[in-house]
This record gives structure tokens, sequence and C-alpha cells, in this order.
């Protein structure tokens, strides 16, 4: 995010303070707000399957300080794309550990999914509440606080280790499989990585983020409409 705006900035692109400040206060409100509630569904999820190592360890909570990385939260200001400290999961205690990771994985994205329709839903009511007279600041700060967090939650489905979506594939992989796909899942990191940067998971991953947010968007607009609102 940052890096683009500095970018642009170089390329001699007009530069929006105001906008700026916006998306850097919604992607703060992220990290303070949403990437705890990431780890903490991830907690909840895999308590309620019967492993209490992250209550135990103390993570299955809400403060920020127990969630935030430094790193992931940094690359999240500066890339659009960042983490938290992952809660521990112990596989072991669950009754069906390849299904119940799988599930307590999915737990993070759809975390984020809904806290981008909650904020969907708030904007919409705002839009219509001041009869589409929102403030660009705060159009701003709602537009960059919804699909950060559809990008993220996209971005968490990848299949590539150590990303959500790697634990839910793991669900349909033989026990040999899912072996050899931990086993050498330092190199997969390593060639996410170049992929990532390289860029050549731009337009698929775009198509994707696109297509959950016209999801979310619409489910927001339901109620209105249905009460006939708009």
């Amino acid at each position: 995010m940052l890096f683009n705006m500095i970018s642009d900035v170089f390329s001699g692109q007009p530069f929006d303070m105001a906008s700026a400040l916006s998306q850097i206060l919604a992607t703060l409100f992220i990290i303070f707000c949403i990437l705890p509630l990431h780890e903490y569904a991830h907690g909840w999820v895999a308590y309620k399957l019967g492993d209490k190592t992250a209550k135990y360890s103390g993570r299955l909570t809400l403060n920020p300080l127990a969630s935030i990385d430094p790193v992931g939260s940094l690359f999240l200001l500066l890339f659009g794309f960042g983490w938290a400290k992952p809660v521990p999961v112990d596989s072991r205690y669950f009754k069906n550990p390849k299904r119940d990771m799988a599930i307590t994985a999915l737990a993070g994205p759809l975390s984020n999914l809904l806290a981008s329709l909650v904020g969907a839903v708030i904007y919409q009511g705002l839009w219509i509440a001041l009869k589409a007279n929102v403030p660009v600041f705060v159009q701003t700060f709602f537009i960059a606080y919804i699909t950060i967090n559809v990008a993220l939650a996209v971005f968490n489905m990848i299949p590539l280790p150590p990303l959500d979506g790697s634990k839910i594939l793991g669900a349909f992989l033989s026990s040999k499989a899912l072996y050899n796909y931990y086993r050498y899942q330092n190199i997969i990191i390593m060639i996410a990585f170049v992929v990532l940067f390289s860029g050549m998971l731009r337009v698929p991953l775009a198509v994707l983020q696109n297509a959950c947010l016209n999801v979310v968007l619409w489910l927001a607009e339901l109620p209105f409409k249905l009460f006939g609102l708009l």
C-alpha cells in the first residue's frame, strides 16, 4: 500500500494526503483489531473442536498485543498483505485431525470476510442516512477497510504453507502426500515469495478478490433492499 503510494509520487502522479491518511488509518485498524480477530477465530474454532492449546497459551484473546507481528504489520502497511503471530494449534487433540485442522484454518479467512461485510453494511447505512453525502475521507477509509479484508481472505486461501489454504488443502491429501507437502514446505515458501513478488499471481488473485468483493457488497446491500431503502 505505502509502497504503491511512494511509487506513484516518484512517477509524478498527484498525491492526495487525505486519501493516504484514511487508507493508513484503515490499515492500522485492521492490524490492531482484525488481525487479532483472525487469530482469535482460529483459536476459538480449535478450542471448540477439542484443542485448548491457544487458551492455555493465553492466545484465545482479542488483545492486539498478543497477536501483532512487527514484520507482518509492516508488510501490510507497505504492500497490502501481512500477518499476525499464528495461534498455536495442536491437531493431536482433534477427533479428525485433517478435517478439524481444515475447519480451524478456514475460520481465519472467514473472519476477514465477515469483517469486510460488517464494514460494507455500515458504509451502506451511512450512504443512505447521509443521502450519498459521505465525506470522501470516510469513503476512502471504508473502501480500503473492505478491500484489504477481502484481499487478506483471498491471500490466506492460497494453498501454500504457512497460509491457511495449505491446511485446508491438507484435508484432501493422502497422509503420504501431506507428509511430503510439509517436508518441503521451506522450499515451497521460498518459491511462493518469488512468485508473489514477481507478480505472477496478480491477475488470478485480482479476479478472486473482485469476485469475493462483489459478493460482500451484494450481501451488504441485501437487507437495505429488503426494507425498501435502496
